[in-house]
């Protein structure tokens, strides 16, 4: 009977386990708030300092990221760099 159940718990382990994915955004924000709140939530770098302006933080790139979106299994590509092209405009 143990046999049953180990192998019933494997299955079912094994059924519900999915393939780590990696973070679908290129970037997080740093919030200062006493215990350093995470948000990796942003897709570029503008989007990032809108959320910590007025609230104080950093942002970073997110060390997750892979460059691929969510589902895709092509190359990775680089993820955009702070500011863009159209920097000081």
């Amino acid at each position: 009977m143990r046999i049953i159940w180990s192998g019933a718990i494997c299955l079912l382990v094994g059924i519900t386990m999915s393939a780590a994915r990696a973070d679908p955004y290129p970037w997080c924000a740093i919030y200062n708030m006493g215990d350093a709140a995470y948000s990796c939530y942003f897709l570029n770098y503008e989007q990032c300092q809108a959320s910590v302006s007025g609230m104080g933080g950093i942002c970073q790139r997110n060390h997750f990221y892979d460059g691929r979106p969510e589902g895709s299994q092509g190359a990775p590509v680089s993820p955009p760099r702070p500011g863009g092209p159209n920097v000081g405009r």
